[in-house]
């Protein structure tokens, strides 16, 4: 679930280090991949392979730090004096988390938010996030909060980060591989003899195209990234259904129909990532399945 998406959070950082990468490469002039023949098709693939996957690990370990700093997140210490409702709320994901299997429990915030919203990230199972809005607790019933702590405990089990790190870091080496194709393709049009006559030193053309190229396709790479995360979506929803009980999963959905409505206006770059999903053709831009689709797959008619 989650408002501002542990996949959004997760992809926006990996843009940012994969940028920041190739800009550093160019800086230090590192392109072994150009040769006095134009590229090297297999020096570019090995080196964007390496790059690609360094930046989506990058992106992973950074995944709980940047969750608690955009979005205010504070942990509740399990070792201090704590509310009812806190208590109750570390009590859900802890009992969660044994029948989830998991041998290390899970930090547990709450970040201020009006939205109906739950996420779950981190770097592995061992050092895992659980953060829940205000608006959540303040608006469900208990069950239907269970329900939404079963589907972020599910993400956890089901190692949901790391998979979606292996599948952005693919995205990522064939961002970096046709960016450069398609730049040095541009550079050489634009620039005509001056590159051709040497092509190790290729101009600034090459450089900014290459950045362009890059922002464009991540964007684009997104589509595969989130399609798979609709996916993971579902299996999160089988996984709560499992931990807690079908009916309480499907009370969440139902509660957070009746919320949709409601934004964070606090947030605005991430208002419209809401975990209902979308039709139509932005669905491709979605992270998250329609909420009837989910409750039709709970039911066993999808």
């Amino acid at each position: 679930m989650g408002f501002i998406k542990r996949i959004f959070l997760f992809v926006v950082v990996n843009i940012l280090v994969i940028t920041t990468i190739s800009i550093m490469l160019s800086v230090l002039g590192i392109q072994p991949y150009l040769t006095q023949s134009g590229i090297d098709y297999s020096s570019l693939l090995a080196m964007c392979s390496v790059v690609g996957f360094v930046g989506a690990f990058i992106s992973l370990a950074l995944s709980r730090i940047m969750a608690k700093f955009m979005m205010g997140v504070k942990v509740i210490d399990p070792n201090t004096s704590v509310s009812s409702n806190q208590r109750e709320l570390l009590t859900t994901v802890h009992r969660l988390a044994q029948k989830a299997g998991l041998t290390v429990m899970p930090q547990v915030g709450i970040y201020q938010s009006p939205e109906v919203n739950a996420f779950a990230t981190g770097p592995s199972k061992s050092r895992a996030l659980v953060a829940v809005s205000t608006g959540l607790l303040d608006s469900m019933e208990p069950q239907a909060i269970e329900g939404v702590l079963g589907h972020e405990i599910a993400h956890i089990a089901n190692g949901d980060m790391v998979t979606m790190t292996l599948i952005q870091g693919i995205v990522n080496t064939f961002v970096m591989f046709f960016a450069r194709i398609a730049a040095w393709g541009l550079s050489q049009y634009l620039d005509g003899n001056r590159s051709r006559e040497n092509n190790r030193s290729p101009g600034w053309t090459y450089y900014i195209a290459t950045f362009v190229f890059e922002i464009l396709f991540s964007f684009l790479g997104m589509i595969v990234v989130n399609y798979f995360s609709r996916r993971r979506e579902f299996r999160a929803d089988a996984g709560s259904a499992l931990f807690g009980g079908k009916d309480k999963m499907i009370r969440a959905l139902q509660a957070l129909k009746l919320n949709q409505g409601v934004i964070d206006t606090s947030h605005p770059s991430v208002a419209s990532l809401k975990i209902s999903g979308r039709k139509g053709f932005l669905a491709v831009f979605a992270t998250h399945p329609s909420l009837d689709d989910r409750i039709a797959a709970l039911r066993g008619n999808l």
